[in-house]
């Protein structure tokens, strides 16, 4: 019998309503004869609530604490699938990451899952129960709750997948696969059927919302098939698989706009072996995910150095860098948050040369500039000021020929 991983998100349990719908679902696949293990965000815009509510008592609160708030949402959607469920005739087990364990690191409201014990989750499946998880919380060796940041019932559900050697996991969401761009953006945007994981991973670290960076992460390593589909159709979504499972590849797969990130400049940094790792080491050890970096050339013995961060973190890596900049002896700090970042994916750039310069021009002749360059094999991402943001994602998507 095929063992499947699904993950609902916040909108497919958003309310009794679409709970119910979610259950009949799941039943229905149930009495197919498959092993189920079902993982749950909370209900749509719960952790926001508990969010903002932290945030009225302290506006800085322990973040364990934060956490031992916001992990309750998904406390409320596992126990409502179950009795849901279970008005259904089957039987669940409905269990919180401690249960389990979920073990994490310590690294509260951005923790990373460390171990997985499959033992109860086992002996359930072997009764013939749905196994019903709570995503998004883990739990650590010393006893503490912990959340896995954003979208972290993604990872969840695929951290799950790969502990218990599914035969794939299939992420349950509002839309119904992965698209060559933002629908919202472009009403032409075209749905992926089949997607390699490493073009995955960079449209996810580059923007694109459907899948959390780290469960595409995980499901690389250990080659766990996604399906990323609708929780409203029967419809075949997305599968995210392996380079070698895709008959053909096509020279760019999508184009992502990222208006979540924020850009720092220090100015006139000493130009000595070691600065540039005393400056980024702050910076690392708070958490905070440093994206692009350009170092100009160096001149009169300084340089300039700027790289991007996430907005969410601006302040706080505003405040660490200006400390470093003082310690180092550099110029100012400055920042801005009206930037975005764009960026085009596909495998076949690694043997198709020139796309980098038909991806400038193009931009160059609507006369918009560019701030900072980025690349990887099969990546090339741009920063640009964020008024231009939709209207250079919608040229590159033509300019590509994704429509």
């Amino acid at each position: 019998m095929p063992l499947i991983v699904q993950k609902f998100g916040g909108t497919s349990v958003a309310n009794i309503e679409k709970i119910r719908s979610v259950a009949l679902r799941i039943a229905k696949k149930k009495q197919q004869g498959d092993r189920m293990i079902i993982v749950l965000s909370a209900m749509a815009n719960d952790t926001n609530r508990l969010i903002n509510m932290a945030s009225e008592i302290s506006k800085d609160a322990d973040p364990k604490h934060v956490d031992l708030l916001i992990s309750t949402g998904e406390q409320v959607s596992i126990s409502l699938m179950a009795m849901a469920i279970k008005e259904l005739g089957l039987e669940t087990e409905p269990l919180l990451a401690y249960q389990i364990p979920i073990i994490t690191d310590n690294n509260h409201t951005k923790a990373r899952i460390k171990k997985i014990d499959t033992a109860r989750i086992n002996k359930a499946l072997d009764k013939g129960k749905i196994v019903i998880i709570a995503g998004f919380q883990g739990y650590t060796e010393e006893g503490n709750i912990t959340t896995i940041g954003r979208g972290g019932s993604d990872t969840t559900a695929v951290a799950i997948a790969c502990a218990i050697k599914a035969d794939y996991c299939e992420i349950f969401t509002d839309v119904d696969g992965v698209y060559t761009v933002d629908p919202r953006i472009c009403s032409n945007a075209k749905k992926i059927p089949k997607i390699s994981y490493e073009e995955m991973l960079e449209l996810a670290d580059s923007g694109a919302k459907v899948l959390q960076t780290r469960s595409v992460e995980i499901a690389t390593k250990y080659r766990v098939p996604i399906h990323v589909r609708s929780s409203f159709k029967e419809d075949i979504g997305t599968w995210v698989v392996p380079e070698e499972n895709i008959m053909e590849d096509t020279i760019v797969s999508g184009v992502t706009c990222n208006i979540n990130e924020a850009k720092i400049a220090i100015r006139k940094v000493p130009d000595k072996i070691g600065i540039t790792a005393k400056i980024f080491e702050p910076i690392a050890k708070a958490g905070i995910n440093v994206d692009m970096i350009i170092q100009n050339v160096s001149a009169d013995g300084f340089t300039d150095l700027t790289f991007t961060v996430p907005k969410e973190d601006l302040k706080k890596a505003i405040a660490l860098t200006e400390t470093v900049a003082k310690r180092v002896e550099a110029g100012k700090v400055e920042a801005a948050a009206d930037i975005a970042k764009i960026s085009i994916i596909g495998v076949g750039m690694r043997t198709h040369a020139g796309i980098a310069h038909k991806m400038f021009e193009a931009l160059s002749k609507e006369g918009i500039g560019i701030q900072m360059i980025g690349t990887s094999e099969i990546k090339v991402s741009i920063v640009i000021d964020l008024k231009y943001a939709e209207l250079a994602t919608r040229i590159l998507h033509e300019v590509f020929c994704l429509t």
